[in-house]
């Protein structure tokens, strides 16, 4: 649903979105965005919390798509990042949104970014990254995907 008052009930789940990702973030070590609906609440608002940047995406809509696409390993607070699913996203988005005064923005994010916030606006239309899975070796264990990354680093 999308949001129409910018008032103290939308700061307040702002707030609360912030505090459950943190929370997330320190029992989990993970974790970077988190979508209302994760929480309950059925508004049309995604919290982003990223070293470098932490932001609310009111209404967020993706308008732009480029043709280049990712492969991601890709979790989700929605199982308890139980395990992981190869999902594909598009490298870039441009997307339009609104701050939490309501002013309009639309910008373009790429790589993890982009990918981040396709998952984040997947879980507002009731899309969840267990959707995308085709085949089960496109499905692994939180522990299998630790040793991955780990032979990466």
């Amino acid at each position: 649903m999308n949001v129409v008052d910018f008032n103290k009930d939308l700061d307040e789940l702002i707030s609360n979105l912030h505090d459950t990702l943190i929370d997330f973030q320190k029992r989990k070590q993970t974790g970077r965005g988190i979508a209302a609906p994760q929480i309950g609440a059925l508004k049309n608002v995604i919290y982003i919390h990223l070293p470098n940047r932490s932001f609310a995406l009111i209404n967020p809509e993706i308008i732009e798509k480029s043709s280049e696409i990712l492969e991601v390993w890709d979790s989700c607070f929605s199982f308890d990042v139980a395990f992981y699913i190869l999902t594909k996203r598009f490298k870039s988005i441009r997307v339009r949104y609104q701050t939490n005064e309501g002013k309009l923005v639309d910008e373009k994010f790429s790589g993890e970014l982009s990918e981040l916030l396709q998952h984040e606006i997947d879980h507002l239309s009731g899309i969840l990254a267990t959707d995308y899975l085709v085949e089960k070796s496109q499905i692994i264990m939180r522990k299998e995907y630790e040793k991955i990354v780990k032979k990466q680093n």
